[in-house]
This record gives C-alpha cells, sequence and structure tokens, in this order.
C-alpha cells in the first residue's frame, strides 16, 4: 500500500485537481470540489512486473450467438433490439418519479413469471415498500429476489451465490464501496460502483441494469465514464402531469438508437401503446387554426403527431419564442426562411410551437408541419383534418423528400387521413411512392403559403 494521496475531484464533471479551489477550471462550476483519499503506487523500480500477456483472435473466426431474454414488455423489447443481451449493462434514467422503477418492476415480474431468474435490489426502499408497490401492481406472485443494500460488496458476495440472470440496481448513485473514502454519490463511488458492476456482467454473463438519477439539465448524474462502461443508455421521458411516458435510446450496441417505447401510466402501473399514433391524435379538433398532422418517423415505426403553433401580437417590446417537443434553433430557422422567402412577418409577433403529447421529434422532417401549423395561425385558417404534411425545408425554401414515405402513408391511411401535402416525389432516387394515399407535391415554400391561403378562401 503506497503513501495516501488527497486529490479532489469535481462532482460536476469529475476533473481531478491537486489542491482544493472554489471553482472548477473545467466546467466552471462553484464549491463543487471534495476532497478524495486515494493510494499513491510507485514501483521501487524503473522496471514493470512481467505479465502473461494476452492472447489474440483472428477477426474473421465464428463467435455463437447468444439468445436475448424477452423482457415480456414489447415496447421493452423494441427499444433494447430486441430483448436483453446476457453479459452486458444498461443504465436508465429518467427524472423523478417518472416511473423507471415501475418499468423494471414489471419487467422483472414479467421475466419471473417467464422462468428468468431475477434479482431486484434497492438502495433507496425498503424491502417491504417494493412488496406493497409489486402487490398494487399484481406482481405479488411471481418469483423475483428482493434485497436492500447500499454496499457494492456484499451485493457481489450474494449475487455470485444465487447466480441471476437479470439484475436491477435501483440505484447506481446510492452504491457506496469501502474502498474509497467518498460519500455515496460522488464522483469516485459512482465511477467505482459502476466499474464492479459491469466487471460482474462481463464475468458471469448476467444482464445488469442500473437506475441513474438525472440532473436538473436532464443529464445523468455522475461521471460521464458511466455512459461509457456501459452497453445502453436509455432515457425515460416524459412530463408528470400527463400520462404518456417515452422510453429512448440514446446509446446500444446491440440495436438501434433511434427506436422509442411508448406507454402510458395508470393505477395498476404503465402499460404498452400498441398504437401510439391514435393515442397522440386522441382528442383532436376536427377545425383549428394553427395545427397540423405531422406524418414522422421513430425509428422502424411511424407515428403521427400533432403541431401546435399559435402566433400573436407581442404584448412587449421583445417578441417571444417558445418551444415545447421541437428544437429551438430549427424554429429560428423556419422563421427566417418564411420572412425571407415567403415574406411572412414575426419581426413583432410571439410564437409559441407545442408537440402535442409531450412526445419530442428531432426529425427534420417536421420542418414542413411546423410551417403548415405557423402559417395556419398567421392566416387564421385551418388546414384540411384529413391531411398530413411532411418534409424537410432547405435555407433556400425548396423542399425536400423525406425517407420511408411509403409507411408515413400507410399509417396515415390506416388512421382515416385522405391525402398528404409533401415535397415532389419525381426525382427521388429510389422507387415512387405505391400508397394509394394522394400526395399534394409542393416544390418551395411559398407553394405552401398559397395553399393555405387557397384553404381560407375555399
Amino acid at each position: 500500500m503506497g503513501k495516501p494521496l488527497n486529490i479532489f475531484v469535481c462532482q460536476s464533471c469529475g476533473t481531478i485537481h491537486g489542491k482544493w479551489a472554489g471553482r472548477c477550471d473545467s466546467c466552471g462550476q462553484w464549491n463543487s470540489l471534495v476532497e478524495e483519499i486515494t493510494a499513491q503506487n510507485k514501483p521501487k523500480s524503473g522496471l514493470r512486473k512481467k505479465s502473461r500477456g494476452i492472447e489474440f483472435v483472428d477477426l474473421a473466426g465464428i463467435s455463437k450467438d447468444v439468445p436475448r431474454i424477452d423482457t415480456g414488455i414489447a415496447e421493452l423489447n423494441r427499444v433494447t433490439g430486441g430483448g436483453l443481451v446476457p453479459g452486458s449493462a444498461l443504465l436508465i434514467g429518467g427524472d423523478p418519479g417518472i416511473g423507471k422503477s415501475t418499468l423494471l418492476l414489471q419487467a422483472c415480474g414479467a421475466m419471473a413469471s417467464a422462468g428468468v431468474k431475477t434479482a431486484y435490489i434497492s438502495g433507496e426502499e425498503a424491502t417491504a415498500q417494493i412488496r406493497r408497490r409489486a402487490k398494487r401492481l399484481g406482481l405479488a406472485d411471481t418469483p423475483v429476489d428482493l434485497a436492500a443494500e447500499t454496499s457494492v460488496g456484499p451485493i457481489i458476495d450474494g449475487l455470485m451465490q444465487t447466480k441471476p440472470d437479470v439484475i436491477i440496481i435501483d440505484s447506481i448513485q446510492t452504491l457506496w464501496t469501502d474502498l474509497l473514502g467518498a460519500a455515496p454519490g460522488t464522483v469516485a463511488q459512482v465511477r467505482a460502483c459502476a466499474q464492479e458492476l459491469t466487471r460482474y456482467a462481463k464475468k458471469r454473463g448476467a444482464c445488469v441494469i442500473l437506475v441513474g438519477h438525472v440532473t436538473k439539465d436532464g443529464q445523468i448524474a455522475g461521471p460521464r465514464v458511466v455512459e461509457h462502461m456501459v452497453d445502453a443508455v436509455l432515457y425515460f421521458e416524459g412530463d408528470r402531469a400527463n400520462q404518456f411516458r417515452i422510453l429512448r435510446a440514446h446509446k446500444n450496441r446491440f440495436g438501434p438508437t433511434d427506436e422509442i417505447g411508448v406507454f402510458e401510466m395508470g393505477e395498476m402501473g404503465l402499460s404498452e401503446v400498441a398504437n401510439p399514433s391514435a393515442l397522440f391524435l386522441d382528442g383532436r379538433s376536427e377545425a383549428a387554426s394553427g395545427t397540423a398532422v405531422f406524418a414522422g418517423l421513430e425509428g422502424t415505426r411511424p407515428l403521427l403527431t400533432e403541431i401546435q403553433a399559435l402566433v400573436a401580437p407581442a404584448a412587449f417590446g421583445t417578441p417571444r419564442r417558445a418551444v415545447v417537443g421541437w428544437d429551438s434553433g430549427r424554429l429560428a430557422m423556419v422563421l427566417a426562411v418564411l420572412e425571407a422567402r415567403c415574406g411572412v412577418n414575426f419581426g413583432g409577433k410571439d410564437v409559441y410551437l407545442n408537440v402535442a403529447g409531450g412526445l419530442k421529434i428531432n426529425e427534420p422532417a417536421a420542418d414542413l408541419a411546423v410551417a403548415a401549423a405557423l402559417a395556419s395561425s398567421v392566416f387564421d385558417t385551418a388546414l384540411p383534418a384529413d391531411c398530413v404534411v411532411f418534409g424537410e425545408i432547405s435555407l433556400s425554401g425548396d423542399i425536400r423528400t423525406a425517407s420511408r414515405t411509403d409507411a408515413r402513408l400507410k399509417e396515415a391511411s390506416k388512421l382515416g387521413f385522405k391525402r398528404a401535402i409533401s415535397a415532389n416525389q419525381t426525382n427521388r432516387t429510389s422507387t415512387k411512392t405505391t400508397s394509394s394515399l394522394p400526395i399534394i407535391e409542393i416544390k418551395a415554400l411559398p407553394e405552401l403559403i398559397s395553399r393555405v391561403e387557397a384553404f381560407s378562401e375555399g
């Protein structure tokens, strides 16, 4: 054991400092440096100790595919890429009270009922509290192993004895190891505990799911190195005032990162939404200005959502721009193109944009739907209730085609829509769409403004 060395670690970014300072030089946070004691191990000589080395294999070799573990929840299987992979580590984050523990407890119950040996270890709740929640969810009779522990040492020892296939750790910020003198939840403790659990998952072939707290910025608390250690990072999104929940993959070594899972929170926990398009469009007004239905795409799933816009005179000198569910920078670009290419003035007006249902859209094909909703609000004209809109807007005002047009139109036709407004399909490099849903093709943004004005006249 070497001589103890005192270091100061920033609890915001994980940067190590040799001495205490009031402000972190890396991230700029004040009063975030915490003292930690480590062991400084220096070799007595400059010679490195000889080791047995590593064994290399051929890249062209054949590896046996490991079957995935069915979670019993189709939406969770979709986001993870088809189920849980043995020997992997997952990290799930989300706002407090959003339903992370509920989702994982339901998944544990479904897997345990199917014969998968599962273990649920909580550092925040007692076993009696977990049993009460399981009884409320109808999972009281499922053979799930429960434990309430915060020390990593006893957790690893207990797992090596019982050898479960799936392990839930709720949460990683509550764990600590006696090898470090730092308090639980600090950067050093979170990093060390995550490393121990990830090593166990790789060595024993079990799937470890870690629950992570999030900061006020929506990022998982602790060092970013934890997200690099694990194989998948999932975020549970949604508004606590809204019953819809979105599970989205931000990193996945065993599947796509553009898939989403849609859930609805109810008295009996989370229920899967088989047709999210119908759910997001539920209660939509037949004729209301400032709304447009966007035919989007989330991974392999087409998804229809309502874009709501309100353009009103500014009450104060500086116009306000408020966006919920979309990129504010993208809205500024669409407003600029509308002003420069179409002559629609937003200088003295407040602009409010909202994606109904609490969904967050990142697809550029939503540009045309946003522009249609803005134009509908400016001219106080309702778009046809049986029309969907999608397409990307360039800075020149041209409309570009979106990918997988057939899937978007098929989903719209299934929900009763009769037509679509999109880009010109004749310049597509792929085969032309075979959908029976007619498309109102436009080449540039001024054509959309003309269409909206024509709707008001006729």
